[in-house]
C-alpha cells in the first residue's frame, strides 16, 4: 500500500515534465507485454540520478493499463505498477526528499566500488550487493545501469555481466535520451521546455551457451550505445 502511494505521488509530480511541458516519445514498449513478473533485468544508460528511472516507471504503469508507446491521461497512477526495483548507490540515495521517496518506491542499495565521494577507488565488488540484486530479481523486475555513472561514454562494468549470467534473467536494453537537458541532474525540476525526450525499450538480448562475461558486457553496451549514437546523429 505504501509503495503504491509513493509511486502515485512521484508520478503526479513528474508527469508534467514528461508529458505536458515536454512530450516524451516512447518506443518499443510492446517488448514489455507478456514479460514474466520476475527475473527481468533492464539495462540502461542514464545521465541524471532519477528521472530516467521515473520515466520507466511511468511506462511500466501505462503498459499495465494497456497503453503502448504513450502515456496519455495519467489515470494509470490510480493503480500503478509496483513490480520494479532499481539499483542505486547508497551515496546517491542520500540526496534529499526525492531520493528517500524513491527508496520507498523500491531501490536496491549497493556500494560504489569505483568511487568514495569524489575520490576514485578500485575496491572489489561486495558479494552482498550481488546477492541483494539477485534476491530482487527472484521477486520482481530490476533496472540497473551498467556504466554505474551519469558520465557520457563511460565504460560498462563487468559486474553487470556476471549478474546476468548468474541470474539467467531476461535482459531488456533501454536507452534514455535528452533527460539531462530537460531536468536537473539530481531532481525533477524542469530546466527546459519542448526539448527532445525519449526512451526506447529494445527486444531481449540473447547469447550462446558458454558465453564469456566480456562478450555479454560488450553486447549489452553495444545495444545501449548504438541507439544513443543514432539519436545524437539525428539531432
Amino acid at each position: 500500500m505504501l509503495r503504491s502511494a509513493v509511486h502515485t505521488a512521484i508520478g503526479l509530480a513528474s508527469y508534467p515534465g514528461l508529458a505536458i511541458f515536454n512530450k516524451m516519445r516512447i518506443e518499443g514498449a510492446e517488448n514489455l507485454v507478456g514479460l514474466p513478473s520476475r527475473n527481468v533485468l533492464f539495462v540502461s544508460n542514464h545521465r541524471t540520478y532519477f528521472t530516467e528511472v521515473i520515466a520507466y516507471l511511468h511506462v511500466f504503469c501505462a503498459v499495465k493499463w494497456s497503453k503502448i508507446n504513450r502515456l496519455g491521461c495519467p489515470s494509470y497512477l490510480l493503480s500503478p505498477f509496483v513490480g520494479a526495483l532499481f539499483v542505486a548507490s547508497v551515496e546517491t540515495m542520500k540526496n534529499g526528499l526525492l531520493s528517500r521517496l524513491l527508496g520507498l518506491a523500491g531501490a536496491v542499495l549497493v556500494k560504489r566500488t569505483w568511487r568514495t565521494g569524489e575520490i576514485e577507488t578500485h575496491r572489489d565488488r561486495d558479494p552482498g550487493d550481488t546477492d541483494r540484486i539477485l534476491r530482487a530479481l527472484r521477486e520482481r523486475w530490476v533496472i540497473t545501469f551498467p556504466q554505474g555513472t551519469t558520465r557520457l561514454r563511460a565504460p560498462g562494468r563487468k559486474g553487470t555481466a556476471h549478474l546476468i549470467l548468474q541470474s539467467g534473467a531476461i535482459v531488456i536494453p533501454v536507452v534514455a535520451r535528452g533527460f539531462d537537458r530537460v531536468f536537473g541532474k539530481k531532481g525533477i525540476r524542469i530546466r527546459k521546455v519542448g526539448a527532445p525526450l525519449s526512451v526506447t525499450f529494445k527486444p531481449p538480448l540473447t547469447w550462446p551457451s558458454g558465453v564469456s562475461p566480456e562478450a555479454v558486457l560488450e553486447r549489452v553496451m553495444e545495444s545501449i550505445e548504438e541507439t544513443e549514437r543514432h539519436w545524437n546523429a539525428s539531432r
